[in-house]
């Protein structure tokens, strides 16, 4: 028999996949290039279902022989290594983004003899209308909490974007832009102890209690399925954060971050102008070593915020603390600076890779917001979070709205500023 070649990603199975598959049965014994999560996250969001998942799916399917990993958009690694007789794929690829990649397949295939087949694309298919059904369904607390870490093995960075109600929470859920012909989202939000706070017209110095900021998180659970990362200040006392921590996993949260400060939280961006005392090394490794201890599943993650270069103690500092952190179970470490420059940043990021054990790096360009994801990701960043940009958004357009009210005593001047009642109601589910 002939041997097939089939990629696909199979994240949600419908009936265009059967009918390539069967296409391809016609012409001798399936094997399947089942895309990884990296090779899918690549180009577009991490797919619903495990590689394990899909793999045991689709191995399953009537007229698949064989399931095999394909690791990257490019079939030639595969294709070279099988040598098959066939490749089949669905007609779409002819124009566009994947033409350049049909031209590869065809020029590979043909150093052995092989051909390409391909069939008809299947009508009334439509992966965006199947991506907000699924959606719609929800997902659980466990399935959730497991989706970061799959994020972060699967994507050269992972971008998270800061929310603090329902509404802010749906942009960061749905909006999608199309660069050069790749789609590119939000893949987790952030849970931000002074944008929760600032939003509940509260000082940023822990005075809303974890289980106030459950409330939000709930709030912003019902209307999303990604993933979030938990912006823990201090962590509290140590024996307070093993409770929180407990808290968070049971409502689905993927990781917290921690502060290596003491005593009344100040903003990180104040640095030395205001009064901020560092924790000794030992007592926050043994606040890590605490939390870790008290986790139950194993998708939950704690990073160490280090503050060295916050509050001017020289790298050296922060990387003797940063060794001490990962010695002591912190997943991954949250480096943090207020010069603009991002010079000392970047510094680190190269020191990082020499002794990061492989554990993610996260940074939070609020000041040194000139650096780009792609150079973020050659320095070896694993995580971007931007922290805080869309409560800072808000305010000033409220701002703008209400002033504006009141210097005309009416709202037709706003009109153009807002949303219409008919866009409102649309961007909501269950509205209408």
């Amino acid at each position: 028999m002939a041997i097939v070649y089939v990629g696909m990603s199979a994240d949600m199975i419908h009936h265009g996949h059967i009918n390539i598959i069967n296409e391809a049965a016609k012409h001798g014994d399936v094997t399947i290039g089942l895309l990884t999560d990296k090779a899918i996250a690549s180009y577009k969001r991490l797919p619903y279902l495990t590689y394990e998942e899909r793999e045991a799916v689709v191995s399953a399917l009537k007229g698949v022989v064989k399931v095999i990993p394909q690791e990257t958009l490019d079939y030639r690694p595969n294709l070279e290594a099988l040598k098959p007789d066939i490749v089949v794929h669905g007609d779409d690829w002819k124009t566009g983004v994947q033409s350049k990649v049909r031209d590869q397949v065809v020029a590979t295939l043909a150093q052995w003899g092989g051909k390409l087949v391909d069939v008809p694309y299947t009508p009334d298919i439509s992966s965006t209308k199947l991506n907000k059904a699924v959606k719609a369904q929800g997902t659980t607390a466990d399935r959730r909490r497991a989706q970061f870490k799959r994020l972060v093995h699967s994507k050269d960075i992972v971008r998270v974007l800061e929310t603090h109600s329902g509404i802010s929470s749906l942009i960061a859920e749905n909006l999608e832009v199309d660069v050069n012909g790749s789609k590119r989202s939000f893949d987790a939000v952030w849970s931000s102890s002074l944008t929760d706070s600032t939003n509940k017209g509260k000082p940023d110095i822990e005075a809303v209690d974890t289980s106030d900021r459950a409330n939000t998180i709930s709030s912003i659970f019902e209307v999303t399925t990604k993933p979030m990362i938990y912006d823990g200040d201090t962590g509290g006392k140590p024996e307070h954060f093993a409770f929180t921590v407990r808290t968070l996993e049971r409502l689905g949260v993927s990781a917290i971050v921690i502060e290596d400060k003491t005593g009344l939280k100040k903003n990180s961006l104040f640095g030395t102008d205001v009064a901020q005392t560092q924790d000794t090394i030992e007592d926050f490794c043994a606040k890590i070593q605490t939390g870790k201890n008290a986790q139950v599943s194993e998708d939950f993650m704690v990073f160490a915020r280090c503050e060295s270069l916050i509050l001017d103690k020289g790298m050296d500092d922060a990387v003797e603390r940063c060794k001490a952190y990962l010695a002591a179970g912190a997943d991954g470490i949250m480096i943090h600076s207020r010069l603009e420059d991002g010079q000392e940043i970047m510094d680190f990021c190269k020191l990082y890779q020499e002794f990061g054990l492989g554990r993610p790096l996260i940074v939070v360009p609020s000041a040194f917001d000139k650096i780009t994801e792609t150079e973020f990701a050659k320095a070896g960043v694993n995580i971007v979070i931007y922290a805080n940009h869309m409560l800072r958004a808000a305010y000033p357009a409220m701002l703008d709205v209400a002033t504006t009210i009141l210097e005309n005593e009416r709202c037709f001047d706003v009109r153009p500023k807002c949303l219409s009642i008919k866009q409102i109601l649309e961007m909501i589910p269950g509205t209408k």
